[in-house]
């Protein structure tokens, strides 16, 4: 029999960490005995190698599920690759190598989909990570990110370890970044158009409201994180998200954020702004044939109810 997990849950206080909280003591997430921790960078920071092994000393867990990293809004990645890559190596190898010398039986990291590679055929399927170089425009990020699946191969290569990740799509939701300069797209949008009711003022959209993107509620990725954690088996990393039918193009997210808070101003894009890339369309087939009758929250319901979550708590959202 064995004995209950202790997870410990790196980047406890982000927009995921909040959301498998919730889960966790809400949703009856949590086993019997079970003790589940969520570590915020208050606490400690994870690029010092020394921080971290504090941190696995102290709770000393079975499991962990690494989230924590250094992120940041598509314009923020272009002017600091550098400092990306730097500063998500060091967090990444300290977490993984730590939680191995303390005898941590799986690990459950967090990729992104921007790790995908930018000349590709579409849907990207998990197969695909390595097949050429990721989008100029957030490359340290996403080589940092790419090389957590190199590191956990070879964990389990030496060492037979469970270490493995997941890549979600756009995640967004309640407790995100939602600063209209630095924050990921749907938050930064939501953020922008409650200031625009609030103001009388129209929306202006960052480049041309044509790229498309999967958007994952970030409660129901966490349900799926946990999954994850007790059920999936492989090394290889999961692709968590909506099919490809439910990509949307940024004009459409943008047509039900205003929806969602009632703005009925003008909406401009801004043409002369960068748009990233077009698509990054993924595969969640894999997931499928795991777990085929999980259902996501329909967007338009997961948008309301992060509007509504923003709104409510506008004193406390990270603005």
């Amino acid at each position: 029999m064995a004995l209950p997990m202790r997870v410990l849950v790196t980047g406890g206080s982000g927009l995921v960490g909040k959301a498998i909280e919730h889960v966790v003591q809400q949703e009856g997430g949590k086993l019997e005995g079970e003790e589940w921790i969520f570590l915020s960078s208050k606490q400690a920071d994870l690029v010092d190698v020394e921080q971290t092994r504090a941190v696995f000393e102290k709770y000393r867990p079975t499991h962990v599920i690494h989230l924590a990293a250094k992120v940041g809004g598509l314009y923020l990645h272009m002017r600091e690759n550098l400092q990306f890559l730097r500063d998500n190596i060091k967090i990444n190898d300290n977490v993984l190598q730590t939680a191995h010398e303390s005898g941590v039986t799986k690990v459950v990291s967090c990729l992104s989909s921007c790790i995908f590679p930018d000349k590709t055929t579409y849907p990207i399927d998990e197969t695909m990570i390595h097949n050429g170089s990721p989008h100029d425009s957030n490359f340290g990020y996403s080589h940092a990110k790419r090389m957590i699946d190199v590191q956990n191969r070879a964990y389990f290569q030496q060492y037979g370890r469970c270490y493995t990740a997941v890549i979600p799509t756009n995640v967004f939701g309640p407790h995100d970044n939602f600063n209209i300069e630095n924050g990921h797209v749907l938050s930064a949008l939501i953020n922008k158009t409650y200031k625009a009711k609030k103001e009388g003022t129209p929306v202006t959209v960052c480049g041309s409201g044509a790229p498309r993107r999967q958007f994952i509620y970030s409660l129901d990725l966490a349900r799926l994180i946990i999954w994850a954690l007790r059920r999936y088996e492989e090394v290889a990393p999961i692709i968590l998200s909506v099919g490809e039918k439910d990509e949307i193009s940024i004009k459409e997210a943008v047509d039900m954020i205003a929806k969602a808070l009632d703005f009925k101003g003008e909406i401009h894009f801004d043409t002369t702004m960068s748009d990233g890339q077009m698509k990054k369309t993924a595969s969640n087939g894999k997931l499928r044939r795991l777990l085929p009758d999980f259902s996501f929250t329909p967007l338009n319901e997961a948008i309301k109810m992060t509007c509504d979550w923003f709104e409510n708590n506008y004193n406390i959202a990270r603005t």
